[in-house]
């Protein structure tokens, strides 16, 4: 086997507070989860991407010694100041200021397990 035949990829949060992480994400995503197993597992799906969050079994202990990931969630959106307000409404403003890129305007935010969301609005031609 190889990853070339690779049938599906998608991103999968391990969490200790599954329920105010699933919250969240249908908070800022403003949809329920597609599938949702509760007490153990959630999937949403956007935009073509499937993002799972599972709570990991207390014997695994890989997931508990976790320290600042650099993978971090990626997600344009249409209007930046928009979705700062929506995130600062819900309890997870955005620590610093936007900043600007080549590639258009954005701002790191946090998810209730400290998981990097970068909010991206491309530069309008």
């Amino acid at each position: 086997m190889s990853l070339a035949n690779c049938k599906e990829a998608y991103i999968a949060l391990a969490t200790q507070r599954l329920q105010a992480s699933v919250d969240f994400y249908r908070a800022v995503l403003k949809s329920d989860p597609a599938v949702w197993v509760s007490q153990s597992y959630a999937e949403f799906w956007i935009a073509g991407l499937k993002l799972a969050l599972f709570q990991p079994r207390p014997s695994n202990r890989e997931f508990s010694n976790s320290t600042g990931s650099k993978m971090s969630l990626c997600i344009e959106v249409e209007d930046l100041d928009a979705a700062i307000a929506h995130l600062s409404s819900l309890g997870h403003a955005p620590p610093g200021p936007i900043m600007t890129a080549s590639h258009g305007r954005e701002i790191y935010a946090y998810d209730p397990d400290g998981n990097r969301l970068i909010l991206h609005q491309a530069q309008s031609n």
